[in-house]
């Protein structure tokens, strides 16, 4: 993630002021009151995946604040959910209060007036979630203005953990799978507000349909790797073969079978996209280690070879 700002920077006495100067007055635009000024101390790094922006933020103790008056000087509508690691939060928009910390994650709309109580020193993940592109993931009359999400169990666990995975490896990826990411992030939260806390059984089937995008994106950023798995996608995703033979059980094919025939669609639309390198390369990039085994089986699957898509008509 890259470092938008810390007070790490600064002489003690002058960063609670640069905190303010710099974040509040210009990243955010809220009003914050510091419970020891003197000591102050926060940094904010940031991660873009698509129309999704995610901080991993530090907040000192304080009390944070948003009015009409920054409401007017803010030129996008979303919300923002937090999920803490450490400390404890509090959440009061439109007179309901959601106490948030590592077993419970806040939502809340950026562009009403709310106020944020941190008790102590606070270190979470913010996401920035564009708002029409959220609620469109609702029916009308189940729109949320604010929310807390269980963080412990079933989506909101996995929803949590994605965003961990993403904050790590989200570098590392291309920007049309970060946008990606992003939609299916929104996706997944959106089936967490709207499953019942209470019904997780219930749930479950968003659960899996959560868990298994999260996976299959996990074996798109791996595709290439010619020693690619089931027990090595098994255990980078925390979970037994046998449980990722379940997941995809709605796909109608084996996770096997799925991951060949996702590299052989890769691959087919490189080589019809005029990729000028060879037939053998394109088949290495794509997890192949053997041209001769891609193009029997991409032979099998389109009825066509290799050369024949690439060559330029």
């Amino acid at each position: 993630m890259d470092l938008i700002f810390s007070t790490d920077d600064y002489e003690q006495s002058a960063r609670y002021a640069a905190w303010r100067d710099a974040i509040c007055d210009v990243y955010v635009h809220v009003d914050v009151k510091a419970t020891d000024p003197e000591r102050y101390r926060g940094f904010i790094r940031e991660a873009r995946f698509g129309d999704v922006t995610m901080t991993d933020i530090l907040l000192s103790e304080q009390r944070i604040r948003r009015n009409q008056q920054h409401i007017s000087r803010l030129d996008k509508d979303c919300y923002y959910l937090q999920l803490i690691h450490r400390g404890n939060l509090s959440v009061v928009q439109r007179g309901a209060t959601h106490r948030s910390n590592a077993a419970r994650g806040a939502l809340f709309c950026a562009t009403e007036q709310y106020e944020l109580h941190c008790q102590g020193d606070v270190r979470s993940f913010y996401l920035e979630i564009p708002r029409d592109a959220f609620a469109q993931r609702f029916p009308r009359e189940r729109i949320p203005i604010s929310a807390s999400i269980n963080t412990t169990q079933g989506l909101g666990r996995i929803a949590t953990e994605f965003c961990a995975t993403l904050a790590t490896e989200g570098s590392k990826l291309e920007d049309g799978i970060r946008a990606g990411l992003g939609n299916q992030l929104m996706d997944m939260l959106a089936f967490t507000l709207l499953s019942s806390e209470g019904d997780i059984p219930a749930a479950e089937g968003s659960v899996k349909k959560a868990r298994l995008m999260s996976v299959q994106q996990w074996i798109e950023t791996h595709i290439s790797d010619p020693t690619l798995s089931l027990d090595k996608v098994a255990a980078a995703n925390g979970m037994s073969v046998r449980y990722l033979h379940v997941l995809f059980e709605s796909c109608e094919m084996s996770a096997s079978e799925w991951i060949w025939n996702r590299r052989l669609q890769l691959a087919y639309d490189r080589l019809a996209k005029g990729d000028a390198r060879s037939v053998t390369s394109v088949a290495y990039d794509h997890g192949f280690n053997s041209s001769a085994h891609f193009s029997t089986l991409f032979r099998r699957k389109y009825g066509i070879s290799p050369r024949d898509v690439a060559r330029p008509r």
